[in-house]
């Protein structure tokens, strides 16, 4: 098995006059499932690539186990990577597909076979060994991609949004099959998206990359309860979190948050980190289900009772999302199946103030 360590790892393109990633420090333990996350162009894939030996570094280190892989030709790394596209060859059949890297490296054809049936044996496509890839579905050839990376027997599994080009059940049932693929190889994986339920779903850890930085290093509730500032609150959460430009007030020895519209009291544990900020600008995070609607509140606080006007209920079976308007913000709580309000009319709705996040409106750091 193997873990690794990226130090100071650093990508840079046009001469140096851009950095697509910089100063990497990353350790990722051995068995782990580590999902690299951001939008495009952040870095993940790239970052995922120099631990592949596919994209050169500028500098740094890359480190698997015990040894430094910077001139390591890819080929030797004992990595397997799983791409976006599959990269399959149309010309082969499923079996010639899996058994072709096996083949380059002059494996005896019993030992090959093998690998191949047992790999086939554990993602369920035994069946499939004599068809083409265009013949296959979908998933059919992500498993077979798959399947093409486990005959390897790898120390180290690398994905590539590899359930991006599939529709959404299908992706739901590809992250399951990833997951029992994880439990049953008991190896290192690595896995990039842009896919923030695939993120939460699917890592021990999340990595929270922007612009070729690393901004938060978690795993995914802690990531999700506890952003490091307001680009990973905003990033990690569907529906994303509700943002509302406003003013730290303070009367009568309470601290509230002034949105121009409404008020709302900060709860007392929050005073000592929130004091600095009395009479300036904060921005206040607010997750979707941490806003109620007060007829199934009746015991909150009207301190922390907001008005606003519904202006779209979208009922999802489950749940339903109201989307709403103070005068000022535009927010959306998410609420249960029996909540229906009339659209176009006054609410009263429940903040519960100790889930709120506060946000330095300059450095848009966490102050909360």
């Amino acid at each position: 098995m193997a873990n690794i360590r990226l130090k100071n790892l650093c990508k840079t393109y046009n001469g140096g006059g851009m950095d697509a990633v910089h100063n990497v420090n990353l350790e990722i333990r051995d068995k782990e499932f580590l999902i690299l996350v951001g939008p495009s162009g952040c870095g993940k894939s790239t970052t995922l690539r120099m631990i592949a030996g596919l994209e050169s570094i500028s500098s740094g280190e890359i480190w698997i186990n015990d040894r430094l892989v910077n001139d390591v030709p890819a080929k030797d790394r004992n990595i397997a990577m799983v791409f976006q596209n599959y990269a399959l060859y149309p010309h082969m059949n499923v079996y010639e597909n899996m058994a072709f890297g096996l083949k380059l490296r002059s494996y005896p054809k019993a030992e090959v076979k093998k690998r191949v049936y047992e790999a086939a044996e554990i993602l369920g496509i035994t069946r499939y060994l004599e068809r083409r890839p265009r013949e296959l579905s979908g998933g059919e050839r992500q498993r077979v991609a798959l399947g093409r990376a486990i005959v390897r027997k790898p120390v180290v599994f690398l994905f590539d949004e590899p359930l991006s080009n599939l529709d959404a059940k299908m992706r739901v049932q590809m992250r399951t099959e990833i997951h029992k693929l994880r439990m049953r190889l008991q190896t290192t994986f690595i896995y990039v998206t842009h896919d923030q339920t695939e993120a939460m779903t699917m890592g021990d850890r999340i990595v929270v990359m922007d612009k070729g930085v690393i901004l938060q290093c978690a795993d995914p509730m802690t990531v999700y309860d506890q952003p490091v500032n307001k680009f990973v609150a905003s990033f990690i959460g569907s529906p994303p979190i509700n943002f509302m430009q406003g003013r730290i007030t303070r009367r009568e020895r309470k601290y509230f948050f002034d949105e121009g519209k409404f008020q709302v009291k900060l709860i007392d544990g929050m005073y000592p980190k929130i004091a600095p900020y009395e009479g300036r600008d904060v921005i206040m995070g607010v997750r979707s289900e941490d806003i109620y609607d007060k007829l199934f509140a009746s015991e909150a606080s009207p301190e922390n009772t907001v008005r606003a006007t519904c202006e779209v209920v979208e009922p999802l079976g489950s749940e339903v999302f109201l989307y709403l308007n103070s005068g000022k913000h535009n927010f959306i709580a998410r609420v249960g199946a029996h909540d229906r309000p009339d659209v176009n009319r006054d609410m009263d709705l429940v903040f519960d103030m100790s889930k709120v996040h506060f946000f330095d409106s300059k450095t848009e750091e966490t102050i909360i």
